[in-house]
């Protein structure tokens, strides 16, 4: 991808107005920062209904394209080059064709050598076969002759009839691609043919194949666009560099990160996301699991899973060999002075002598990992389902609900927006908790402080996200329910815009801990190292082992106003632990900060 010296300001690109803030009546702390970095989340709504979740989110750093938008890039370029290098506009579509769409490029190779472009190209300045006087001319392909009307050649004068260039044009457009290369029929002869001629002499179904195609090449072959991956989508995204957030939204509601191509994972870098996909579909979790599950038969090595009480083991026909489970041994040699039907002493004695350890390891560590593996991906497909439903019930509140709450609270829909923000906080706060998941995984089994920092950020976001997620979801039934206005509405409307405004805090601040690597551990780690070495240093007095384990709880009112000026105090926990790890009495110590 480009460098960012080679892009514009992202800000060159943002069509959308800021973000109004609509519960609080001003930008919020958060954002208000000195560090200009960009929220990483969520912007007002846009009108269609289509991009309900690609308007949530910042589009400071990419633009979507519709088909119409596409189309009007690529006139612009082709006119802009058809001016500057006084060329025609088909010769201006070769050129970018050739260099990918490249304005800047196309000038500097023009005005540095344009004879040697031209001949790269295939824009002949004069033909390579000399006019003819001739009644008739020869057609190079069929070899008939025809009146001039019949004939047809590009730049270099090489004539053919046009049936055979009907039939040249359309084999090599249903060949792909490729066609947008075009060149003259005469295998000598390097002249390009342009949409002109196709558009002259080609079917409707061949013109509309290659216009397609020219369409797409607008995209494929510039480095700073892409297609959205969603199946069934066409929308393109122009992405601009800078923000270091790869995570974009397309308008049919699907994100993605424009740097793998796989669907949005921020606070997870792509590499983890690789790792962490590969391992979901790969056979070493199979293998894993008969590992840890199963044991082979002793005779033919077929893997069995024991799915009975006893330790009688017959392998499935045409084996049949009958053994013990623990010993793997032949049952035959089995009786009650190896412990009958329910243990084997042979196994014990065996185990004790150390010639099942190596074995019995094996299984164990498998059977960890799989344990292990298993928990996270629990997780991991739960909060996917559970977001999967969240926008479910968001299409269906958009088409159905809320028409009908306006209606019997006596409420307009455009005062009802506080309910779709809060679903579009949830989806999207489903997306990152998801991801953590994969994040935790991988985050080493020896940085003890770090993970315990990590789980508990994790676990205090997702408290924060179901209470959220309950609100939305279950106390909004009353209302859709009832038989008209209720009077506890107003108290309904604060209370999930206050949910969704600190939930929507909290998880920004996540996903910067986890982006910066949980760096917060790191450097309180240092501190209380350092003040282990020197006493006089400044952080020393608070690592003392008397402060161990000290936690202070404490409450923030948050203040809110809503839309109808109804002020209330709410009274919620927003902490952050940072966690410093003693490297001298090998303990850890928590301090609390406030967000």
């Amino acid at each position: 991808m480009d460098s960012e010296e080679d892009m514009v300001d992202a800000h060159d690109v943002y069509s959308g107005e800021e973000d109004d803030d609509f519960y609080s009546g001003g930008t919020d702390d958060y954002n208000a920062s000195d560090d200009g970095e960009p929220d990483y989340g969520f912007v007002e709504e846009d009108a269609d209904d289509s991009a309900m979740i690609a308007s949530h989110r910042s589009q400071k750093n990419f633009c979507v394209l519709r088909e119409e938008d596409i189309l009007r890039r690529q006139m612009d370029d082709i006119e802009r080059v058809s001016v500057v290098l006084l060329i025609t506009q088909v010769q201006a579509s070769i050129l970018l064709r050739h260099y990918h769409w490249s304005v800047g490029r196309v000038h500097d190779e023009w005005f540095a050598d344009e004879e040697r472009v031209r001949s790269t190209v295939g824009l002949l300045e004069s033909p390579v076969v000399p006019p003819s006087d001739g009644t008739e001319l020869t057609c190079g392909i069929c070899f008939d002759s025809y009146l001039p009307e019949k004939i047809a050649s590009v730049s270099c004068g090489h004539h053919f009839c046009t049936t055979c260039w009907t039939g040249y044009i359309s084999t090599t457009i249903n060949g792909g691609p490729g066609c947008l290369m075009l060149r003259c029929p005469d295998p000598s002869c390097v002249a390009a043919v342009g949409h002109d001629m196709v558009d002259k002499l080609a079917s409707e179904v061949d013109k509309k194949k290659y216009n397609t195609y020219f369409l797409r090449s607008y995209i494929e072959d510039n480095r700073k666009m892409k297609w959205c991956p969603a199946p069934g989508c066409d929308y393109a995204i122009d992405f601009v560099a800078g923000s270091g957030n790869y995570d974009v939204s397309c308008l049919c509601s699907f994100s993605f990160c424009w740097n793998c191509t796989e669907e949005a994972h921020r606070p997870v870098d792509c590499s983890t996301v690789s790792k962490w996909i590969l391992k979901n579909s790969a056979e070493s979790e199979n293998m894993n699991w008969i590992l840890a599950n199963s044991k082979p038969c002793p005779r033919c090595k077929r893997p069995i899973e024991k799915n009975h009480g006893c330790m009688h083991m017959t392998c499935t026909p045409p084996c049949k060999y009958e053994f013990c489970w623990l010993c793997l041994g032949a049952w035959m040699d089995h009786g009650e002075r190896t412990g009958g039907f329910y243990a084997c002493n042979r196994y014990d004695v065996a185990k004790q002598e150390g010639q099942y350890d190596e074995t019995e390891r094996r299984r164990e560590m498998a059977k960890n990992s799989l344990e292990r593996y298993t928990h996270y991906y629990e997780r991991w497909a739960s909060n996917q389902t559970s977001r999967q439903k969240a926008l479910t019930d968001l299409q269906q509140l958009q088409n159905h609900n809320l028409e009908k709450l306006s209606d019997k609270q006596c409420t307009p829909e455009s005062q009802l927006k506080f309910i779709v923000e809060a679903w579009l906080q949830i989806i999207e706060c489903r997306r990152v908790l998801k991801w953590t998941y994969a994040y935790g995984y991988y985050l080493p089994d020896h940085e003890h402080a770090k993970r315990q920092f990590f789980e508990y950020l994790q676990g205090d976001a997702e408290s924060g996200l179901e209470r959220l997620h309950q609100c939305v979801e279950k106390e909004l039934l009353q209302f859709l329910n009832s038989e008209g206005p209720s009077k506890d509405f107003n108290d309904f409307r604060t209370k999930l815009a206050g949910l969704t405004s600190v939930t929507k805090n909290y998880f920004e601040n996540l996903v910067k801990a986890l982006e910066n690597g949980l760096a917060d551990v790191d450097s309180h780690a240092a501190c209380s190292s350092k003040s282990t070495s020197s006493k006089s240093t400044g952080c020393s007095s608070k690592t003392r082992a008397s402060d161990i384990w000290r936690m202070h709880t404490i409450k923030v009112k948050l203040y809110f106003v809503s839309h109808v000026g109804v002020r209330v105090w709410i009274v919620g926990f927003v902490i952050r632990f940072l966690l410093m790890y003693s490297v001298k009495e090998n303990m850890y110590v928590l301090s609390l900060h406030t967000l």
